[in-house]
This record gives structure tokens, C-alpha cells and sequence, in this order.
């Protein structure tokens, strides 16, 4: 099993991703991870004896998070981030991850991976965190901005596999984000989206609203990608502003301080529980082979944790399973 981590992508690029790369290989030994990207910047970040699962592949090009996407691909193919897509394309690698810019992994993953045979359009799924520790599989949280009720069911059906195939969960619940729990509610398409899910074998249980979202009210969330961003963003403003205040109001008096030490292995506990690093990467469905995207913010621990969860997925034949249901009839 072989991973090609893109080293040069990210805000703390490269020496998180090599860091992050370092761990992994150690804790995964029956894995071969492939740092792609510039060979003296890596190689100025290996601050230890280089792990023999661990090996650099060198690309001349960086895609710039301020790069357009599909030019950047296109143009810039000796890029960290399209060797690492070549490197799945001609199957010398089983996965991908990148913290780089997200619209230009996206053209990698259509433009260079391939779409699967049968979707219309990839969805990217990241696992957000639940207060159960499980976490809610959620597609499409940015790929599209629109969708038909045909490609939300189709989001519906890849998300079912994945957390059957990669996470062996049973008959996961799939739910639709809408504005009601009520039948009735909704625009055109999401109405259309639940009489084709409601229809389905999947195992849909309804409207879910994004209040009830760390309460994990289903295992799948079925989206577009405009709601499904807006969600995301204000889950993670939301848990951003509260631990600042909670900072804030435990550091303003010694009661305050005291309270805060007695407090402090539950609020670590709770803020492990919520943090989407310990879930890894978003995995782009849809796409031909095993891609990624992590945080662009993302640390070594991140990286591990991604590197895992794609190990997990190759394991469970997760592209191979998406592609012999879509076209079984």
C-alpha cells in the first residue's frame, strides 16, 4: 500500500507535512509514503534518520493558494500536487492527501484522477466532529455549490459505502440538511431529493437541520456544497469564539484561575471532541482513486491522522465498492 502526501501544500508547508509524514510512517510500517514535493526543502526537514517506509519524490512546481485552480493544473504539471495525482492515476500510488488549495486539488481530482464511471460529480466529505466521539460523514461540504436531486442522491449512496466499507458501520442513517424536519420543507430540489431518498434503500431518516449537528441525528448528511460550507464555517466560527471567551473568563480573577485548573482535563477532553484535526482529511467521492484534502492550516498530527483514515479506506476497497454500485445496473 503506497500514500503520496503532497509536502510543498498547506500553510505550514513543508516541515509540517514531513513531520506529520515522519509519524505516520512509524506508527503505519506496512504502508510506503511518498513525500512529493521539492527534494532540499524536504530533505531540510527530515531532522531524523529517515524512516525506510518513507520515501521523497521530487517535483520542481508549487500550485500558490492564490493560484486559479484549473489553469494552475493544467500549467503547472510538475506541481507536488498533480505528480501526487499522477502518481494515483497510473496506480503507483493508492491514495493522495494535500493541504494545498482546494479548488486546485479539485481539478486534479477530475482532470487528472478521473471521475468514476457513472457520477456526475465528486462531493468532498469531510467527518465532523460529534460529541460521541463517532463523527457525521458530510457531502458536499465545497465541491459544487449547486447540485441536481440526482447528484445529492448519488452524494447519498457514495457516503453510505464509505462509512460501511472503510468504517464498518452498519446500515448507516442518512439525512438530508434542511431548513425543517417536516416533509414539506425545502426548496424544489430538496423536496425533489427526498421523495428520490425516501424512495431509495438506503436507510434515509429525513430532514436533518444543522442545529442538531454535534448531536450526530444521522451518519451521513446530504448537502450542496453552498449550505454545506455555510454550515461548516459556522460550526467552526462558533467553536473558535467559544473557547476564546471560555480563555477569557477563566483568566480574570484567582477564583477564575481555580476553577479553570479543576476544570481543565474536561475542557482538553472537549476540545479533542470537537477539534477536526482529530478526524483527518475530507475524502473528494467520486473521483477514480483515493483523494484527499486536509485542513490548509493542518500540523503533523493532522497528517497522521489523514494518513490513517486513507489507509482505512484503501483497506476497505472503498473506490472499488463506489464504482460496482454506481454502475451495477
Amino acid at each position: 500500500m503506497k500514500i503520496a502526501i503532497d509536502a510543498m501544500g498547506g500553510d505550514f508547508a513543508p516541515k509540517e507535512m514531513v513531520a506529520g509524514a515522519v509519524a505516520a510512517a512509524k506508527e503505519n510500517e506496512d504502508v510506503q509514503l511518498l513525500l512529493v514535493g521539492d527534494e532540499a526543502q524536504i530533505k531540510m526537514h527530515l531532522t531524523e534518520a529517515q524512516p525506510s517506509n518513507l520515501h521523497i519524490v521530487h517535483a520542481t512546481e508549487v500550485i500558490e493558494s492564490e493560484d486559479e485552480p484549473v489553469r494552475a493544473v493544467r500549467r503547472k504539471k510538475d506541481s507536488s500536487m498533480v505528480v501526487a495525482g499522477k502518481l494515483v492515476k497510473d496506480k503507483e500510488a493508492d491514495a493522495m492527501l494535500s493541504a494545498g488549495n482546494t479548488g486546485a486539488l479539485m481539478a486534479t481530482g477530475l482532470l487528472v484522477v478521473g471521475r468514476i464511471p457513472g457520477i456526475e460529480r465528486p462531493a468532498l466529505a469531510p467527518l465532523l466532529p460529534s460529541l460521541d466521539g463517532v463523527g457525521m460523514l458530510a457531502l458536499d461540504l465545497g465541491a459544487n455549490m449547486d447540485a441536481t436531486p440526482e447528484q445529492l442522491y448519488q452524494y447519498a449512496v457514495m457516503g453510505s459505502i464509505y462509512r460501511e466499507r472503510a468504517q464498518g458501520m452498519k446500515a448507516p442513517r442518512v439525512g438530508l440538511l434542511n431548513v425543517g424536519t417536516e416533509d414539506s420543507k425545502g426548496n424544489e430540489v430538496s423536496k425533489a431529493t427526498y421523495e428520490l431518498l425516501k424512495q431509495s434503500e438506503l436507510n434515509f431518516v429525513g430532514n436533518v437541520e444543522s442545529k442538531h449537528m454535534l448531536e450526530r441525528p444521522c451518519d451521513v448528511l446530504v448537502c450542496d456544497g453552498f449550505a454545506g460550507n455555510i454550515m461548516l464555517k459556522s460550526y467552526e466560527g462558533a467553536a473558535s469564539v467559544i473557547f476564546k471567551q471560555l480563555k477569557t473568563s477563566f483568566t480574570q480573577s484567582f477564583l477564575t484561575k481555580v476553577a479553570a485548573a479543576i476544570m481543565l482535563p474536561k475542557l482538553k477532553g472537549l476540545k479533542k471532541t470537537l477539534d477536526p484535526n482529530e478526524f483527518g482529511g475530507a475524502l473528494l467521492l467520486g473521483v477514480n482513486g483515493c483523494v484527499m484534502k486536509i485542513h490548509g492550516s493542518s500540523d503533523a498530527r493532522a497528517v497522521q491522522a489523514a494518513v490513517k483514515q486513507a489507509k482505512t479506506a484503501i483497506k476497505g476497497k472503498l473506490i472499488e465498492s463506489i464504482t460496482a454500485e454506481i454502475n451495477k445496473e
